[in-house]
């Protein structure tokens, strides 16, 4: 099951996809995707219901974050190998982590803005684990148990803070407005076979600067749930974003960051397209 919300910022409204890819109302059944609804009770709801005889959105309706409010937006650092050796960072032995502050939270398809003054401002492609039960210490083998489902996310960083001005902390480049765009969809995790083999990718401008495949995690999404759950008790509609595959502007030779104007375009298979103008 897809859901998403649309609508315009503040006012989002609950919605589900279609197999036709139509857009219907789901407010009379769930109020929001939030702390509250995201949950296997919301799930049953739907399952029992025809989805198609619920009214429908027009096409062009914007789509909001996929999730409203979450308690925690916990990124990952260096989680693909590949990545890491373009950084000439070493692989991490435990997983990196830090916090992206939500009001970074936009719409997979809202404008990106540039801090003032922003030379390095870098994309990352990510898959985003949303839990879906209240979880404390949790083995890897029953890890899948608490998660909802799955979302893209860009983790948008400003390189500079996050490495040259950050003394060793890298929030202060991951929490600007706009730089945590997630969606369109918050996909169930049944509909996904196996989370260990999806294909990312990410185009500037129409050229491709990301390619990349989940099987290239150091730390899989079940090993970051077990692990982050020892250190912080996960909630509903927490989102964990995973890491990113190599491409991106920091590991260019030469170095390439965002700029004015430009456009990006960022897909994770089955789980939907975001597209983002630059501003």
């Amino acid at each position: 099951m897809k859901f998403l919300r649309v609508g315009e910022p503040g006012k989002e409204k609950s919605a589900v996809l279609d197999n036709n890819e139509i857009v219907h109302d789901a407010s009379s059944i769930i109020d929001d995707l939030n702390s509250k609804t995201i949950n296997q009770d919301t799930i049953d709801k739907f399952k029992k219901i025809d989805i198609t005889k619920l009214p429908t959105f027009e096409k062009n309706i914007r789509i909001g974050p996929c999730v409203s409010n979450p308690e925690k937006f916990i990124g990952i650092g260096l989680n693909y190998s590949e990545h890491a050796k373009e950084t000439k960072a070493n692989a991490p032995k435990e997983p990196i982590v830090f916090i992206k502050a939500n009001n970074s939270i936009s719409g997979p398809n809202d404008d990106v803005y540039l801090p003032k003054g922003s030379l390095k401002s870098d994309w990352e492609v990510e898959l985003g684990v949303v839990i879906g039960k209240k979880t404390k210490d949790i083995s890897e083998k029953n890890a899948m148990d608490c998660i909802f489902g799955y979302c893209v996310v860009n983790d948008i960083s400003e390189r500079e803070y996050q490495l040259e001005r950050s003394n060793g902390q890298w929030d202060k480049g991951k929490a600007f407005d706009t730089f945590g765009p997630i969606g369109p969809y918050l996909v169930t995790k049944d509909e996904i076979k196996d989370v260990q083999n999806l294909n990312l990718e990410m185009k500037l401008n129409g050229k491709t600067m990301q390619k990349g495949n989940t099987n290239d995690m150091i730390f899989t999404v079940t090993r970051l749930v077990s692990y982050l759950s020892f250190f912080m008790t996960l909630k509903p509609g927490d989102i964990i974003t995973t890491g990113t595959p190599p491409g991106v502007g920091m590991g260019k030779k030469p170095q390439i960051f965002l700029k004015a104007n430009d456009e990006m375009i960022l897909n994770i298979d089955n789980l939907g397209t975001q597209k983002q103008i630059v501003k």
